[in-house]
């Protein structure tokens, strides 16, 4: 085994940028960190989401703290800021998205028992209170993610990270 070189791994990337982006879009609500808003957007781009959507006191670029960690991802992932949610998520659920939000609630499925039924809109919330309540009822269904030690969340790039790519995977293996 050998590591591939920088130019083979910018030959295959070159390859997948060409592929068509997934059916997912995410919107980010009340995230209050800019770099964690970076760090999405840099997940968003190696995910292949088609859209995100900035909400409420969400950050959105141009923004140094932003471009620190999305590392020019928010410059090649669409995005748009809009202040109210509901909208949003209205709009989406006319355009025959399956809203889900990552968060921990009564019915929420375990991130890898998840499988989308139709396009997948992810809605991940405030650092420190989650989901708005006024969006648990716009929802079709909620995923969380499992805590084995005594922390009961992770940091909210990172959970996003583990179910964007877990939905990725549902996707392209959906049957």
């Amino acid at each position: 085994m050998r590591k591939l070189t920088h130019q083979q791994i910018v030959s295959r990337q070159e390859v997948k940028r060409q592929e068509p982006k997934l059916p997912f879009c995410v919107v980010l609500n009340n995230i209050r960190s800019a770099h964690n808003v970076g760090s999405i957007f840099r997940t968003c781009d190696g995910v292949g989401v088609e859209k995100v959507w900035l909400c409420g006191i969400t950050g959105y670029p141009p923004n140094a703290q932003i471009a620190k960690t999305a590392l020019g991802s928010e410059r090649h992932v669409p995005w748009e800021y809009q202040e109210h949610i509901e909208g949003v998520i209205q709009n989406l659920k006319k355009k025959g998205y399956q809203i889900v939000l990552l968060e921990q609630t009564e019915k929420s499925l375990l991130h890898y028992d998840f499988k989308p039924k139709r396009k997948i809109c992810l809605i991940v919330g405030n650092e420190i209170t989650g989901v708005c309540d006024s969006i648990l009822q716009l929802s079709d269904a909620a995923i969380e993610i499992e805590m084995a030690g005594i922390k009961n969340s992770l940091n909210v790039s990172v959970a996003f990270g583990v179910a964007a790519y877990q939905i990725r995977y549902a996707i392209l293996n959906r049957k």
